[in-house]
């Protein structure tokens, strides 16, 4: 069977989020948050089900640089293989370092940054913006010579080792400390403490850092997060406040030059209080205040349902319909959402339901076209609408409790 075996990754990382969430328990320590770990995690389903549209057109991306570009006819050897690792990790290495230090590229990167909490849920918080940023940079790997085959399996290794980063429970490992990027480097990259803020950029060796003067030694406890903290657990929020923000930057700045010097800038000098007026705008008020528990079960089984589907799609991708594998991906994507939305707890909720279920209705008649489906779900869509309201106010009091 032509199976996508990358669908295991999805059940080897929550395999070891639940192990070290199982250990932080027994050794008394509280390292999770439910609503930050589910946000986080919802961040790395979405970055999983885009990466399952675009990860073949990377490929052919490297491969036409490398058929009419490339400059050295690389071939696979031992040694070969030690350079595109250590030419890998160095143009990650910038790439990151130019996601802190400007603007645009920051704008595309804090989503990795925003969570509260260091774990493992934090290792899959991807920003679906970074697989097309970062094979940008890595673009230059073709043009050396390297092959697209060689390129994108280091590419894989390189995605999966800095997982394995994102832990309080791991302390320093001796002589790895020296030249690997440890557990204990990536508390200092994510902190938000003054002394650690751009520091240990590297994915896999801190060997650069220490040779480009970026490297800090973890001291002081760190505190994670922004150094203004986002106070959203929306997924589309989360992806798209700094860049909103940015946006309200170059539009009130006269001058393309000064506009571009903004895109261009330093995050460390953005006007902060530009965070309030992107919320004010954007950000609805309207929150159900409840000391019930409810929702947040409806979310972990939102979630649970949701990573499952979209495992079975990932493993049988070569098998499902085109137009299948789009609703379906739109369902997850309108899940993300939902999810978002009843962690903060919102009353507009009701609609992303509504448009979820509509997606589903699609997916059924595209299985069952027979014209008494068609009939039963369009009798079943005329009821919900003609009772809209009183469905919302049963649904919002099923989830959010009277």
């Amino acid at each position: 069977m032509n199976l996508n075996y990358m669908a295991l990754a999805v059940p080897v990382f929550l395999l070891f989020i639940g192990l070290e969430y199982l250990i932080s328990k027994k050794l008394g320590r509280n390292l999770f948050n439910f609503t930050s770990s589910i946000t986080n995690m919802n961040v790395g389903v979405a970055e999983r089900l885009i990466d399952m549209f675009t990860a073949a057109s990377f490929y052919f991306f490297y491969e036409y640089l490398h058929e009419h570009y490339a400059i050295f006819d690389i071939k696979p050897g031992i040694l070969m293989w030690v350079s595109l690792v250590l030419a890998t990790d160095l143009i990650w290495y910038w790439y990151h370092r130019f996601g802190h230090e400007i603007n645009i590229f920051w704008g595309f990167h804090v989503v990795h940054h925003t969570s509260e909490e260091f774990n493992y849920t934090a290792g899959t918080r991807i920003t679906v913006f970074q697989a097309f940023v970062r094979t940008a940079f890595w673009a230059v790997l073709p043009v050396i010579g390297f092959p697209p085959a060689m390129i994108t399996t280091m590419l894989i290794i390189h995605g999966f080792y800095p997982f394995f980063t994102h832990t309080q429970l791991i302390g320093r490992l001796g002589i790895l400390e020296h030249v690997l990027v440890t557990p204990s480097h990536h508390r200092v990259h994510h902190a938000s403490n003054e002394a650690y803020l751009d520091k240990n950029f590297g994915d896999m060796f801190i060997i650069w850092d220490k040779l480009f003067g970026t490297f800090a030694e973890e001291k002081e406890t760190p505190q994670y997060g922004l150094t203004k903290q986002l106070g959203s657990y929306s997924f589309l929020w989360q992806h798209f406040h700094y860049l909103v923000e940015l946006a309200y930057a170059v539009k009130r700045t006269p001058g393309v030059y000064h506009k571009l010097k903004i895109i261009f800038g330093r995050p460390a000098d953005f006007d902060p209080e530009l965070r309030g007026v992107a919320e004010k705008r954007f950000l609805s008020k309207h929150k159900v205040r409840t000391r019930s528990q409810k929702f947040r079960f409806y979310a972990v089984i939102q979630f649970a349902l949701m990573v499952t589907t979209l495992f079975f799609l990932l493993l049988f991708e070569h098998y499902i319909a085109t137009y299948i594998q789009i609703m379906v991906a739109l369902t997850i994507f309108v899940t993300l959402i939902n999810c978002g939305a009843i962690l903060e707890q919102r009353r507009w909720v009701f609609y992303i339901e509504f448009m979820r279920a509509s997606l589903i209705v699609l997916i059924t008649f595209y299985y069952f076209p027979h014209p008494t489906t068609f009939l039963f779900l369009s009798a079943l869509t005329v009821a919900c609408l003609a009772y809209f309201s009183n469905l919302q106010k049963q649904y919002l009091s099923i989830i959010y409790g009277r």
